[in-house]
């Protein structure tokens, strides 16, 4: 069902995304009863109770497109061997409730620790190295390309956004003149280390398709290398396995500062979006957008 796509965007609170997951669960024949949400994000994440089944949903019919790449790169993934997190094969999906595209995926069952950044950086060096099907049509990377619906609808005060809106304007201007070195390939687009899963057995499992393309690989790996050159969240040695894994470090590339900047934007807008759900989350914004208004100062922002 299609509903107007501000207003749903709007109201994408954890109480709107649970009744959402409910009519899908419905829809699919799945029983939604002792769902627990997990995450709060661009998506919402459900854990079910009566099956290992995760379900995503997004905030607006406008993400439709994104979840249909999602599904369609797990397949390939799958197929080449690839450890990635797996749609539930006999639903058709996406489904669109209210406006919002819903998938469904396989739980995946955690083991008693978390993965590595030299595991992270190892994914990413196989991932970049696999060659995409003819069939499987993926997108560019857009950096920008969420922001003005995040500025538009976000509850923030008049002058961040006039702030936001001109540090947009700068980003995209630095954005054109950059000059990659790299040939294009399969790009996760948001590979932090979070999205990396170590199952039951030991297995570490990339996970989060939605901003899954085809472009420079350059864009996963700025995400570490700001986490750790401007927000100081992995030690050194952290840091330098991922580096050894991988095979560069981004920092030592001259488009380093203009990356950094658009994925600290990013990160501060896509929290931006949440600020009414509850304090903690809305101080963590307040600490962020404090950050871009002073690009030399020390980053003291949380993992979130």
């Amino acid at each position: 069902m299609a509903v107007d796509a501000a207003r749903t965007e709007e109201g994408f609170t954890s109480a709107r995304a649970a009744r959402v997951m409910a009519a899908a669960c419905r829809a699919a024949g799945l029983d939604d009863r002792g769902a627990e949400l997990i995450r709060l994000g661009e998506n919402a994440l459900f854990r079910l109770a009566s099956v290992p089944v995760i379900v995503r949903v997004a905030r607006g019919e406008e993400w439709l497109p994104k979840a249909r790449v999602e599904v369609a790169v797990s397949r390939w993934l799958v197929e080449e061997g690839f450890p990635a997190s797996q749609i539930i094969e006999h639903l058709e999906q996406p489904l669109v409730i209210d406006g919002h595209p819903v998938t469904f995926w396989h739980l995946i069952v955690e083991g008693d620790r978390k993965a590595t950044y030299g595991e992270l950086g190892g994914i990413l060096r196989d991932l970049h190295a696999l060659t995409v099907p003819g069939g499987l049509a993926l997108p560019s990377f857009q950096p920008f390309d969420k922001q003005a619906l995040r500025l538009d609808r976000a509850v923030i005060p008049d002058d961040d956004k006039v702030f936001l809106r001109k540090r947009w304007r700068e980003l995209q201007r630095k954005y054109a003149e950059l000059r990659f070195q790299t040939p294009k390939g399969p790009v996760h687009g948001d590979a932090h280390v979070q999205n990396l899963m170590v199952d039951d057995r030991g297995r570490v499992i990339l996970i989060d398709f939605e901003a899954f393309c085809y472009d420079h690989p350059e864009w996963d790996l700025m995400v570490t290398a700001v986490e750790h050159h401007s927000l100081g969240w992995q030690t050194d040695e952290q840091y330098a396995d991922f580096v050894a894994a991988y095979g560069r470090d981004l920092y030592d590339w001259p488009g380093y500062e203009t990356l950094r900047g658009i994925q600290e934007f990013g990160m501060t807008t896509w929290l931006m979006q949440n600020v009414q759900e509850d304090e903690k989350t809305a101080a963590e914004y307040r600490r962020r957008i404090a950050g871009l208004r002073n690009d030399d100062a020390p980053r003291d922002w949380r993992p979130w």
